[in-house]
């Protein structure tokens, strides 16, 4: 595997909270169909139980450049070392009851390339039209001439968010903080 894309740089950004997601807990989620990675359309406000929506700006891929700039932009590097740490806490976040998504605005067929040479046991969805962003006032940034979420993670329950996670920081670290919350709110 590409260590340029799965290893973190030492004097990465770390991002500051804004306050752009605190407004989050406790909102439904919308009636948003989304492509996934495993063929199936997923209606977020449907999802049943407890789901963890893990967001991120993009996935790299070996050989292309990212955009220029993109380590020194607070909390934009990360994502592959972040989908391979829910990759590689997928069976204990099972134990506890919780399904895994993965979600940027990166088309599917970029997202199965990324899904496929990453071994991910769960699905990506792609939110290509910013449906969530207008549906729920997610934070976006501009880079390499496209609009990518912020990263952040959320805890639903039966279509409600509980818990938000904003900024993530370091990536590689939010599965097991993830974890961890869910364990101190009595859920293993």
């Amino acid at each position: 595997m590409n260590t340029l894309l799965t290893a973190l740089p030492a004097d990465l950004p770390m991002p500051v909270d804004d306050g752009a997601a605190a407004h989050l807990e406790g909102l439904a989620l919308p009636a948003v169909d989304l492509p996934a990675t495993d063929g199936r359309t997923v209606r977020l406000s449907a999802l049943p139980g407890l789901q963890v929506i893990y967001i991120y700006p993009m996935t790299g891929r070996p050989g292309l450049p990212l955009p220029e700039g993109w380590d020194a932009l607070p909390g934009a590097r990360g994502c592959t070392p972040q989908s391979c740490a829910f990759r590689d806490h997928h069976a204990e976040l099972a134990a506890l009851d919780a399904g895994v998504f993965g979600l940027s605005t990166q088309d599917s067929a970029w997202q199965s390339e990324a899904a496929e040479r990453l071994h991910l046991p769960f699905p990506l969805l792609s939110d290509r039209p910013l449906a969530l962003r207008d549906a729920l006032a997610l934070p976006v940034f501009e880079a390499g001439g496209q609009v990518l979420y912020r990263r952040l993670t959320l805890i639903v329950e039966d279509g409600r968010i509980v818990k938000v996670f904003y900024p993530v920081f370091p990536p590689d670290r939010n599965a097991g903080d993830v974890i961890a919350w869910l364990h101190a709110a009595g859920r293993g």
